[in-house]
């Protein structure tokens, strides 16, 4: 990779990138960052599950269309097509626990975010920043068997997040730990980039 940073320099940020986000998670939900205090259960888990397969689909989907319409260039071409396949796998394990509670897919327009490098990297790091928020601010509300479910995405998600932004030649990891997003601020995201109606 050809980034701003050095090799070494961008897994250290990866590294503090994931313990942000596993203890942005365990702030969120110990200190009333969330929307509820009540004690995780299994109706719980399905609805947190369904909002992370959408996000995941959203993913999915975007960098598919970025890699069919293949208008990015070569480094980002690379980094769409690897996070396309962490993505669809991402949302195949979601919907393998979600089972028969899975949602069907919306429909998502990507239009004009995949159309030059410039309009892809900045959707590509409101995309990826949005959906470590809510992880980071839902992560905790699910059983303890859901959590360890999604931990494993969680940490692809950060180093998605660290690479995209290393590409574009911003700090990978800026912060020392990353705000929670309610759902409505993310879905508030999505719609603003036109992903979803």
């Amino acid at each position: 990779m050809s980034g701003a940073c050095t090799r070494s320099g961008l897994l250290r940020a990866l590294a503090g990138a994931g313990a942000a986000v596993a203890g942005g998670s365990l702030i969120a939900g110990r200190s009333g960052g969330t929307d509820s205090l009540a004690a995780p259960s299994a109706a719980d888990d399905v609805k947190l599950l369904n909002f992370f397969l959408l996000l995941e689909r959203v993913h999915e989907g975007f960098y598919a269309a970025a890699v069919e319409r293949s208008a990015i260039g070569d480094e980002l071409l690379a980094y769409a097509k690897t996070a396309q396949r962490q993505e669809r796998d991402h949302v195949a394990l979601l919907r393998d626990r979600l089972g028969s509670d899975a949602e069907a897919p919306r429909k998502s327009d990507f239009g004009d975010a995949v159309a030059d490098p410039d309009r892809f990297t900045d959707a590509a790091i409101r995309l990826e920043e949005a959906t470590l928020g809510a992880y980071i601010g839902h992560g905790a509300d699910l059983t303890r068997g859901s959590v360890a479910a999604i931990v494993p995405i969680v940490s692809v998600e950060a180093r998605q997040a660290a690479w995209i932004r290393d590409l574009a030649r911003h700090d990978p990891a800026p912060n020392a730990a990353d705000p929670a997003r309610k759902p409505d601020e993310v879905m508030a995201t999505l719609k603003d980039l036109g992903f979803v109606a």
